[in-house]
């Protein structure tokens, strides 16, 4: 038997929900699991290298957004001393990039009564901005990840947002 996660909208659980269970009476499928996520307001930090998004969701829209980019360079096939120098300059450039969404996420997040975290992108990034002392209030909160996200826009902000509140519900077939 496989198994595969839907995320259906919070607002629209109840009404699929009893579509399925209509269409599966005797089968072929069933719900083994559905894991909620009803936070808000919703803190979003989304990281990769090249770029950023930091928002948070109140009441079904963003409240406060900064998306940005930041090059980080990639990794090289130089060897010898040119590839350690290039490890340096990408681990520099991945401090600032660090850096400056720690900044942008203390000036939109904090104080905003987040009561849930969605933490998409590089995890190590993720993690390493979170890491940021003035961003204490958030480590501790529910948090879900969204670690396939592509390089973080404001579309793919707002995605993330839906996806974040979305009930994760996982089927058997």
């Amino acid at each position: 038997m496989g198994q595969r996660v839907v995320e259906v909208a919070p607002e629209r659980y109840d009404r699929w929900r009893a579509r399925f269970d209509a269409n599966n009476v005797d089968g072929p499928q069933r719900v083994a699991g559905v894991e909620r996520f009803d936070h808000d307001p919703l803190a979003l930090v989304l990281v990769r290298r090249g770029g950023y998004a930091v928002g948070l969701w109140h009441g079904g829209s963003l409240t406060a957004h900064k998306t940005g980019t930041r090059y980080v360079q990639s990794r090289t096939a130089a060897g010898g001393w040119s590839q350690q120098r290039f490890a340096r300059r990408r681990g520099n450039q991945a401090d600032e990039l660090v850096g400056a969404v720690a900044d942008h996420a203390a000036r939109l997040l904090r104080g905003g009564g987040a009561a849930g975290l969605v933490l998409g992108g590089d995890r190590a990034l993720g993690e390493a901005v979170l890491d940021d002392d003035r961003l204490a209030e958030l480590r501790d909160l529910p948090r879900r990840g969204l670690h396939d996200l592509p390089d973080p826009r404001l579309s793919v902000l707002e995605r993330a947002a839906e996806r974040g509140r979305a009930v994760r519900v996982t089927v058997e077939e």
